[in-house]
């Protein structure tokens, strides 16, 4: 792809690309927990020749994200000269935003955080991979469940993911609500016409293969590996058109049955904070947004599984792409500007 396409693809005139971020202010300080280190400060490990910057992933299993987002990783460090960019994985999300605003990070990627925060943060845009950027919350249930339908979860035990993570707690709780199931204090307490659990996407799909769950909600790049080939001539519509997962349908086990799914939501976007003062940043946005897979595809690890990957490149976004998710987060009781 030469420069003038990939300035044009930014929305920016000319060949020197540069960002328009969205703009805003400031939060009070505390410190996060971040898996995979002692502490997100500390030296830069290269005699402070280069600005050490701290990337946080989405929540879930740190030796699963990690090698995933290597190939982004790399390019970065390779792109933007100066920098040594590392990956962490907090504990939770909401260990991002006091991780943000404590100086520890620079980059972190979730929607929950943006929403609630967007004067805090500067958005690169929303991450999109085999062309599309949007994905899918999905309920699935052991094959032989009785459980075919959102009212039928009544009575059950139901595994989630993180408690603000947008399709594996906000959506579900919502679409139950939508049903008729009193999800009572949920996310923040306990639901009434179930049982509910908190983990992450992985460790919700593995509650029901160890029989400690009913069913469980997780995202579609989580949970499609899971469902037989059977099932796919099922899957909605929407679905069918807009997953950039469908490849990996029936690639893992437990072998589970799908029983809902969502509208598309606008897939995650990356953002750094605002209070970070320096010409890294903007650098950054502008590898990642003229990005794709191309380029990306240098930067692969020996033996990486490309069906990883998590984004190819960058789409420009606004709060308006996340609508959707503010009205079920205000719908389940958490207020994007608490």
């Amino acid at each position: 792809m030469d420069s003038n396409s990939r300035s044009a693809r930014s929305g920016i005139e000319g060949t020197a690309t540069r960002r328009r971020f969205l703009l805003g202010g400031a939060a009070t300080a505390a410190t996060a927990g971040l898996a995979g280190c002692s502490s997100v400060l500390g030296g830069s490990g290269n005699g402070g020749s280069k600005e050490k910057v701290t990337m946080l992933l989405t929540p879930g299993t740190p030796g699963d994200l990690r090698p995933r987002y290597k190939p982004v990783v790399n390019m970065l460090n390779d792109k933007v000269d100066g920098v040594d960019v590392e990956m962490k994985v907090p504990q939770n999300y909401s260990a991002i935003k006091p991780a943000l605003e404590s100086e520890q990070a620079e980059i972190a990627m979730d929607d929950v955080t943006l929403i609630s925060n967007p004067d805090l943060m500067n958005v690169y845009g929303t991450t999109v991979t085999g062309g599309s950027a949007f994905y899918f919350s999905v309920m699935l249930v052991p094959l032989k469940s009785s459980i075919d339908e959102r009212t039928d979860v009544k009575g059950k035990d139901w595994a989630f993911a993180d408690r603000l993570s947008t399709s594996g707690s906000i959506f579900a709780l919502y679409t139950l609500e939508q049903a008729g199931l009193d999800i009572g204090e949920a996310p923040k307490g306990d639901p009434v016409d179930f049982d509910g659990s908190w983990t992450d996407h992985n460790q919700a799909v593995q509650r029901v293969a160890n029989g400690k769950a009913d069913g469980c909600t997780t995202w579609g790049g989580n949970g499609i590996p899971h469902i037989p080939k059977k099932y796919k001539s099922d899957f909605p519509k929407r679905v069918k058109e807009k997953s950039s997962f469908l490849d990996t349908i029936d690639t893992e086990k437990p072998k589970l049955r799908p029983i809902w799914w969502s509208f598309p939501i606008p897939k995650q976007p990356i953002y750094a904070r605002k209070s970070w003062d320096s010409p890294k940043k903007e650098r950054i946005g502008e590898v990642l947004i003229n990005s794709d897979k191309q380029t990306i595809q240098q930067y692969y690890p020996k033996g990486y599984n490309e069906s990883k990957l998590p984004f190819t490149t960058l789409r420009d976004t606004s709060m308006k792409t996340y609508r959707p998710v503010i009205k079920r987060m205000n719908a389940v009781g958490i207020d994007p500007a608490a």
